[in-house]
């Protein structure tokens, strides 16, 4: 009768803590990025009243007798489960589509959040609801990206200087089909010594035969070509193609431009000369937004488009070993392994912009557990209530 009191406690104790676990889910169900918890229940000791025996010759064995203690809590599990995305369209607003976490700093303590309602504080450092520092991989003007993860500051103020343009690629196709003596022309653009674009025009003129075993091109800046190919002067230089189209020689560098015509081919169809030259005038940050990657890309008012950082992504092998610390964030356990960080993409997750991820929580399943646990209180409460009706009898028994 005792035993049987104490294991009806040891149930009503346990399904209060289901019930806790779900009063939790059931409030953080519009929490972005939450992640719902579970309990399982595992029985507790068994008194064995008598042992198994064996079989003999002349006897059957026997099983052997025990008596159950109660129930304990097994686990109380975290769902890392995959939830919808919630579209909001704000640019600061950032969900991870797959597997990662994206890392947050507060001190010198690394944690994790699936979270990604991030905003901009007075200094222009990406941070979260709870002021912690988020987390991205530094990226340099050459594009290079560090090893190191480390804060992320948008300086909405920031002015990109004027480059001169030192070199001008060209690209793409000369028809080889063309007839002799056809004209190209291209406009570029290019930074001067003061910072200030101006405007040329590059013109291509054939000098070979259709289809010929090799090709020629005369090019000229700012000059437009002679009516008789190959007989004009000024020419920046020419372009000469082997029998298969591939370029062979005409690089050229004046007294301030480099120019570089060896991504050009020249093959029958269409004339596509793609000019690309470097260098920039002076641009204002007008924008920013995020990438599939995590690149944060700076928009300038010169058109250029700068990556400033990457954003660091986290996995781990454990991921339901994680710790949750409050403010949806999680911190690493013993039991969750090192975090892996990375940038989205490679083994993880990929960013969706102006998305946040929904709670995991589906509140037909917590009503339903709801139900489940709060039947399994009142047995529980009926074998305390019966038992106690046991005990009462036999008080009676001496009158």
């Amino acid at each position: 009768m005792l035993r049987s009191m104490y294991s009806g406690i040891s149930g009503l104790k346990n399904l209060q803590t289901k019930l806790d676990v779900i009063g939790n889910n059931v409030a953080n169900v519009n929490t972005y990025g939450f992640k719902k918890s579970r309990v399982t229940f595992s029985d507790t000791m068994n008194q064995t009243i008598s042992g198994a025996s064996a079989a003999t010759e002349n006897r059957g064995g026997t099983n052997a007798k025990q008596v159950g203690l109660g129930s304990t809590i097994a686990t109380i599990d975290t769902i890392h489960s995959q939830s919808s995305l919630q579209t909001t369209g704000r640019d600061l607003d950032l969900a991870v589509s797959g597997d990662g976490y994206f890392v947050v700093k507060q001190g010198d303590t690394l944690s994790y959040t699936r979270a990604g309602n991030f905003y901009l504080d007075d200094n222009g450092t990406l941070v979260n609801s709870s002021g912690s520092k988020v987390q991205a991989y530094k990226v340099d003007a050459k594009g290079n990206t560090s090893n190191t993860i480390g804060d992320v500051a948008v300086n909405v103020n920031a002015v990109l200087p004027a480059v001169k343009t030192t070199t001008v690629t060209v690209s793409e196709n000369l028809a080889a089909d063309a007839i002799k003596g056809s004209v190209f022309s291209q406009q570029i653009k290019v930074i001067d010594d003061k910072g200030q674009e101006q405007t040329k025009t590059m013109y291509f003129q054939k000098t070979s035969e259709p289809n010929a075993t090799t090709g020629s091109w005369d090019v000229f800046i700012d000059q437009e070509p002679p009516a008789i190919a190959g007989t004009g002067t000024g020419k920046l230089t020419t372009l000469a193609f082997d029998n298969v189209g591939k370029y062979t020689s005409g690089n050229k560098k004046d007294a301030t431009i480099d120019y570089v015509f060896s991504d050009l081919t020249q093959v029958a169809g269409t004339t596509t000369a793609l000019v690309n030259p470097n260098g920039n005038k002076e641009g204002k940050l007008e924008s920013f937004n995020f990438g599939a990657s995590g690149e944060i890309n700076g928009i300038y008012s010169n058109g250029k488009i700068i990556t400033l950082g990457q954003l660091a992504i986290a996995k781990f092998s454990n991921a339901s070993g994680l710790t949750k610390s409050g403010g949806s964030t999680f911190q690493e356990s013993i039991n969750s392994g090192t975090a892996n960080i990375g940038v989205a993409g490679e083994g993880r997750g990929s960013i969706a912009p102006g998305s946040l991820e929904m709670s995991n929580v589906d509140l037909s399943e917590e009503f339903t557990e709801m139900i489940v646990a709060q039947r399994g209180f009142q047995s529980n409460s009926r074998i305390i209530t019966t038992s106690d009706e046991i005990l009462q009898e036999l008080v009676n028994l001496k009158r």
